[in-house]
């Protein structure tokens, strides 16, 4: 957990306010781009109530931490940083987190994002263009034109990389809403990229199908999927009281292999095991803690878990040993585990 200070508050759109953000001890966050941050919003409800917010800022190319807020009709938390958050507001944050990034930045992009979705999408795009030397098209649908968010850093981004950069507008209030048939021409020069979606869920159940059937395959699809959280992740949680070799209940070792260094733990059975690291001290990561984010997710080497939710993982993402630590529980003596995979 870190404190940051909001040092500008940018009025995107109507609905939708950048924060940008200093650590407060003045240190550089790590995090690459397409993750985001876990903001604790402050509230006098029974668990709290943080939210998940992606980066736009570039690792490669920004000073400073800068998340985009866009208003959710009756959104507790959007509506509150929108109405309250002002320059010298200190927040509380979990570090970056997320998988939607892209494996290296040399390549070629497809970029599709409805709405806010643009945000770590051009946190992607601003990356891949200054650090990468690939071509990147963004796809970018929105309702109308003041609805585009970022309008002014994206034309100076096509004026910047006019060869390497296409950048295409879908507005409804022109063109209606999408269609798999209109889609398919505007993607199908570009269907032998990486593909990185963010949006709605329609648009992005639109995107992901017209691509599928464009013939890309699903290891070149990437999609980010946030959900509201229920409880609250900056909370402590306490371990059973076999964690310090108590009795009453069985207790399996898990072998942790994080940031190179590999630690040993015990792991009672009623126990999920990103409570057990944290409570060892070990800087696994997490963000939303309810299986619904993956920002905890390791691979399983060796023994046996149940996972007591799973929201995000798909059967491909199991079958290559992919887990969620915050819902990990085990069902062998021995586990092994790697965040380095």
């Amino acid at each position: 957990m870190a404190t940051v200070r909001v040092v500008e508050v940018i009025r995107e759109t109507a609905d939708a306010h950048s924060l940008v953000l200093e650590h407060l001890g003045g240190e550089r966050f790590d995090y690459r781009p397409g993750q985001f941050l876990t903001v604790r919003v402050p509230s006098e409800r029974p668990g709290g109530a943080a939210r998940c917010y992606s980066l736009c800022s570039s690792p490669v190319r920004d000073d400073a931490l800068k998340v985009t807020v866009k208003r959710t009709r009756d959104g507790f938390a959007s509506n509150w940083l929108c109405d309250n958050v002002v320059v010298g507001c200190e927040l509380e944050v979990l570090p970056p987190a997320g998988t939607f990034v892209p494996r290296d930045l040399d390549g070629d992009f497809l970029l599709l994002a409805g709405g806010s979705g643009i945000t770590p999408v051009l946190s992607i795009l601003k990356s891949a263009l200054h650090a990468g030397h690939g071509r990147v098209a963004l796809v970018y649908a929105n309702r109308d034109e003041a609805s585009v968010i970022f309008r002014d850093e994206l034309v100076a981004l096509a004026a910047e990389f006019g060869g390497r950069l296409v950048v295409v507008h879908w507005l409804e209030s022109v063109q209606g809403r999408p269609t798999e048939a209109s889609l398919r021409g505007l993607l199908a020069p570009y269907d032998d990229r990486e593909a990185f979606v963010c949006g709605p869920g329609p648009f992005m159940d639109l995107a992901t199908e017209t691509l599928a059937g464009l013939g890309v395959p699903r290891e070149r699809v990437h999609q980010e999927v946030f959900t509201s959280l229920a409880g609250d992740p900056f909370a402590t949680v306490e371990l059973p009281t076999d964690a310090a070799g108590g009795s009453g209940g069985e207790v399996a070792e898990v072998v942790v292999e994080l940031d190179g260094d590999v630690t040993s733990h015990a792991w009672p059975a009623g126990a999920k095991l990103l409570d057990v690291l944290l409570a060892a001290g070990r800087p696994a990561p997490f963000s939303c803690r309810e299986g619904a984010c993956s920002a905890c997710a390791c691979v399983l080497q060796e023994g046996t878990v149940e996972l007591e939710r799973n929201e995000v993982l798909d059967a491909a993402d199991l079958a290559e040993g992919l887990i969620l630590s915050c819902q990990a529980r085990p069902t062998s003596a021995v586990v092994k585990v790697s965040y380095d995979v």
